[in-house]
């Protein structure tokens, strides 16, 4: 998949105004209120913006942070990394790597076998359930 370029009000058209805020603008949803923070369905999380396949449920883990949270992507080339140094902290921002979407951020917390923590807004993503790649594979 090649780099998605679109103009702000292309992205403003397609998402909420709370994807939007999220992904396009750098966000953060509250914590223990988005879509995803505690689900245990087993599928494929993709990018809200483009549809990358970025995580899947099997490295999904209750951190306790109120996030959906990951210890590792489905690759590394679909994840970018950047220096944050937003609100006085110093963080490792995520973004999609084909649409540069605004995820979440990393954080070297997390379980092994990676020792990561991929804390990621409900709102930069979708989940595809097994059921649903099973019938888009099986029309």
């Amino acid at each position: 998949m090649g780099k998605v370029n679109k103009t702000e009000r292309e992205w403003q058209r397609e998402l909420s105004p709370e994807e939007y805020r999220v992904t396009r603008q750098k966000g953060t949803e509250a914590p223990f209120t988005g879509k995803y923070w505690n689900t245990k369905k087993e599928g494929t999380y993709v990018c809200r913006c483009c549809g990358e396949p970025l995580f899947t449920s099997q490295t999904k883990y209750d951190s306790g942070c109120g996030w959906p949270s990951f210890y590792q992507p489905v690759n590394h080339t679909v994840i970018e990394e950047h220096d944050d140094l937003s609100h006085g902290m110093s963080r490792t921002e995520i973004i999609c790597h084909h649409c540069g979407a605004h995820l979440g951020h990393v954080f070297d917390d997390g379980p092994q076998p990676t020792g990561l923590r991929y804390c990621v807004n409900s709102a930069s993503l979708n989940l595809k359930t097994s059921e649903q790649q099973d019938e888009e594979n099986y029309p």
